[in-house]
């Protein structure tokens, strides 16, 4: 199911799914977890495909397309094409053309595009934002602006001075070369319907991404349905795990048992619906239309 199509309101959103699969062991991607926790949580897990029979997270690596009548917005690039990645074989060197195929399929093209929103910069949020041409990183979207936390950004490329990042590298400083980047901050409002929200902790300036309050796209500060039954579960890279964890509570708590909508960036296909309490914690309940 390379992409999927949906009403929120009056504005028609799209997934674009670039891969589904069991990806990391689940008590190494949550280090908090002890077996016992686990245990409790592996049969409902995959009865909703979120975990396979080997006990690996299924997640999904997806972007979303908003489209409001005004604006096409994409919402994180995912993966990308023939980017380096040794140390992620399924990442590595990739040239299919799921991606591509997906926007065909909704009826788009990358000149379609106005806005790219980056939630965050980890290599799975940002590989489509450039292309190989003539062997030269360019912006896939040409006619989009590319809009960046400048905390976020500014933290990254001081990292990447120090020792060379290969997602910053090719997928984010051939954007600010091509003048195509909007450095703002977290709190940004694009327009009267989509704004920004900070949520920190995964990265030094995470943001998600608000539809008004019909729908949130959660990007990064939840990843798997075992953070909303506990979300004082952070995940292996966070650069804060406390500060992750207090994003999660706060975020799941304003949403519980309201009619917005989470469009999540890497729970497993449909990846939307509401939230709702369960015990101490929460869950989603899937939206399947």
């Amino acid at each position: 199911m390379p992409t999927q199509t949906f009403n929120i309101g009056d504005t028609i959103v799209h997934r674009i799914i670039e891969m589904e699969c069991g990806f990391t062991p689940a008590l190494e991607f949550l280090p908090k977890m002890t077996p016992e926790m686990f245990a409790g949580t592996r049969d409902w897990m995959r009865a909703t495909k979120a975990l396979d029979d080997k006990d690996n997270l299924v997640l999904c690596f997806q972007a979303y397309i908003i489209r409001t009548g005004k604006h096409v917005i994409l919402i994180d690039s995912c993966v990308g094409n023939d980017k380096d990645r040794p140390t992620r074989p399924l990442w590595h060197m990739k040239t299919d053309s799921i991606f591509m195929d997906g926007l065909a399929e909704v009826g788009l093209t990358t000149a379609d595009i106005d806005f790219v929103l980056c939630t965050h910069l980890h290599v799975d949020h940002v590989g489509w934002n450039t292309r190989l041409e003539n062997g030269v990183w360019v912006p896939t979207f040409p006619n989009a602006r590319y809009l960046f936390s400048k905390t976020e950004l500014d933290y990254w490329l001081a990292k990447n001075d120090k020792t060379t990042i290969p997602p910053v590298a090719d997928s984010v400083i051939p954007i600010l070369e091509a003048k195509k980047a909007d450095l703002v901050t977290s709190d940004y409002g694009l327009n009267d319907l989509v704004s920004l929200i900070p949520t920190p902790g995964h990265t030094i300036d995470h943001y998600a991404v608000a539809l008004g309050k019909d729908a949130i796209f959660t990007g990064d500060f939840i990843h798997t349905p075992l953070q909303a039954k506990w979300p004082d579960l952070s995940m292996r890279i966070d650069y804060d795990p406390l500060q992750s964890a207090a994003t999660r509570w706060k975020l799941l708590e304003s949403l519980c048992d309201t009619n917005t909508q989470c469009c999540f960036a890497h729970f497993p296909s449909p990846s939307r619906g509401l939230i709702k309490r369960w015990g101490d914690g929460f869950k989603c309940e899937y939206i399947t239309d």
